[in-house]
């Protein structure tokens, strides 16, 4: 663990230019925009099409089907798409799987929005922690995810496509004091 700054207070609202910006759940409609900002922001990197359409499918609900996937688009007033997030819920964990705010949308609260955006979501799902990955040479980023209360945990070398490390950072959901669940896939004989 790094750092002592205390969790952020979950009723603390974003800065008020992040209401400005609306956001709604992402659809095959948006990819085509989300592609685009996608290879705009992280050209070294940038999730295929595929992919998109891949995690899109798994957020379809139906009777005895809950989704493991949520994504969001943000837009500003004009329409423009300024944002987007995403993240999986697989129990007992969530894993924020991008998260991404344009530059002349940057400054305004809404990475913070949509981060918090996530962990919500996380928490609805009765996740007991949430997880993401930031690259090493990305410390704006990870300002935002300690702020939010995220605790950089283990690092994988060399795990982008140009050789830059990911710092592997997590939140916890839940009391970790208390039993979890996760303590139920471990094996009787470990």
């Amino acid at each position: 663990m790094t750092g002592t700054t205390p969790p952020p207070d979950p009723t603390t609202p974003p800065p008020p230019a992040a209401e400005a910006f609306g956001l709604t759940p992402m659809t095959a409609l948006d990819v085509d925009e989300v592609l685009a900002l996608e290879h705009r922001l992280f050209p070294q990197d940038a999730w295929p099409e595929s992919f998109f359409y891949d995690e899109l499918a798994h957020t379809a609900s139906g009777p005895g089907v809950e989704p493991t996937r949520r994504y969001w688009v943000a837009r500003d007033a004009g329409g423009r798409l300024s944002g987007y997030a995403g993240m999986m819920c697989v129990l007992p964990l969530a894993d924020v799987q991008t998260l991404a705010v344009a530059p002349e949308s940057q400054g305004h609260g809404l990475g913070t929005r949509l981060l918090r955006l996530l962990v919500s979501s996380a928490r609805e799902q009765s996740a007991e922690q949430i997880l993401l990955e930031v690259r090493s040479d990305n410390p704006g980023a990870q300002a935002l995810y300690r702020r939010e209360g995220f605790s950089h945990i283990h690092t994988r070398a060399q795990y982008y496509p140009d050789g830059e490390d990911a710092l592997i950072m997590a939140k916890p959901l839940i009391d970790l004091t208390a039993p979890s669940s996760a303590a139920d896939l471990r094996s009787p004989f470990t």
